[in-house]
């Protein structure tokens, strides 16, 4: 009960803040643009870049996409540097180029030489696939969390980017879920780190407890009932319904409230959003791309970081943990095993990885070589992707420190 008012005192105070914004939210719910329509592949050559796409398979017969853009408009001769970047949750590699030229975050380092690799981890809608199982009817298919992602996607797409770059190390950038998948590899496949030249961590996510997303709170807040919170947000794949957004409620997304249309979107009402950095012309080619999809499981796994206040494998409870771990409760994930430089860039005002718990893991590496607080206050955990000024204030500090 006390969860469910903290959910509503935030959700309350947000609503009181966000009529203000009116003007900064002026834009047209439905759009026809084309970019919403279009394929990850051909929006990038549109721009005229060239674009490869891949497809590879994990350990466990999961079939996952890869895109690559090799070089800029104007392709150098020298040696290039190879960048690979993980996406968040419910997100895909779509999230580095919507933005479009000269802001999306692929189109930047492309544009400064660098060789750019873009994964996509399974169950969102570009790796809904498998050698064997249907993602439609087979449960099986489902039933991954953001630890298999880290243990077997994320290596399997880093070791086909080397091999095909003839690399043996490569810089990595990740975004929310797509740091949490980094640490969850470094730490149990330790053999990685030494892959990796540098680790960027876009809002990084591992402890969660000080985390204030209304609608996460509600998962938290249900993750012990289990049926419930199932019948909220999918037995299997995350398809949140009509009266789990509502949750977070006619607080947020009511019939008068400006941000209607950003709350119909399950990743907006999740992970919020900041006014001041929104580009509310890029809001219609979003919702052709995002939400992209994950399973349910993920969501427990965060929702059981929240109540834990620990990072560790996921809880099957006591029965469960012993037969798969030997013991009453999921282990913990050692931070310390992950040596590859890792720099972390978070925000005041992201709803998802709070400032103390960024701290907490920033203390927790093995080799933290920086921690960078993003100057805006208003900057959000969205904004790392899809802000105004995300190139000014996080890009271009990420690309002088790879250079450097």
């Amino acid at each position: 009960m006390l969860t469910f008012l903290v959910v509503c005192f935030v959700g309350s105070v947000l609503s009181a803040r966000i009529p203000s914004q009116r003007n900064k939210l002026d834009f047209q719910p439905y759009s026809d643009s084309e970019d919403a329509k279009l394929t990850v592949l051909q929006i990038i050559t549109k721009y005229g870049y060239p674009c490869e796409e891949y497809q590879v398979k994990t350990p466990d017969n999961y079939i996952l996409t890869i895109h690559r853009i090799p070089n800029g408009k104007k392709p150098t001769q020298t040696t290039k540097e190879v960048v690979y970047l993980q996406h968040g949750l419910l997100s895909s590699s779509a999230d580095w180029i919507i933005s479009g030229p000269g802001k999306g975050l692929a189109y930047v380092l492309a544009d400064e030489g660098y060789d750019v690799w873009m994964g996509n981890v399974r169950g969102n809608k570009l790796s809904r696939n498998h050698t064997y199982l249907n993602p439609d009817t087979s449960d099986e298919f489902w039933d991954f969390s953001w630890h298999e992602i880290g243990y077997y996607d994320v290596p399997t797409m880093v070791d086909f980017v080397l091999e095909r770059t003839n690399k043996e190390s490569l810089f990595h950038i990740g975004h929310s879920q797509g740091t949490t998948t980094f640490y969850v590899m470094t730490s149990l496949r330790p053999d990685y780190n030494s892959k990796i030249k540098a680790h960027f961590s876009l809002a990084p996510i591992a402890f969660m407890n000080h985390m204030t997303s209304p609608l996460m709170h509600v998962v938290a807040f249900w993750q012990k009932p289990l049926s419930v919170l199932l019948n909220l947000i999918g037995v299997r794949e995350f398809l949140p319904s009509n009266e789990f957004m509502a949750m977070g409620g006619n607080i947020l997304c009511g019939d008068d409230s400006l941000t209607q249309i950003l709350c119909t979107n399950s990743l907006f009402a999740i992970c919020g959003f900041s006014p001041n950095e929104m580009n509310a012309t890029l809001l219609p080619i979003m919702s052709g791309h995002t939400p992209a999809g994950s399973s349910t499981k993920q969501f427990l796994h965060y929702a059981q970081e929240i109540n834990s206040g620990k990072f560790r494998r996921y809880d099957y409870g006591i029965v469960g943990n012993l037969q798969k771990y030997g013991s009453m409760w999921p282990p913990n994930y050692d931070l310390s095993k992950v040596t590859a430089p890792v720099y972390l860039i978070y925000s005041n005002n992201d709803w998802l990885a709070g400032k103390i718990d960024v701290e907490r893991l920033y203390k927790s590496l093995g080799n933290s070589k920086g921690r960078f607080l993003v100057s805006e206050k208003s900057f959000n955990h969205l904004d790392y992707v899809f802000g105004i000024r995300a190139r000014e204030l996080v890009y271009n500090k990420l690309v002088s420190l790879m250079k450097h």
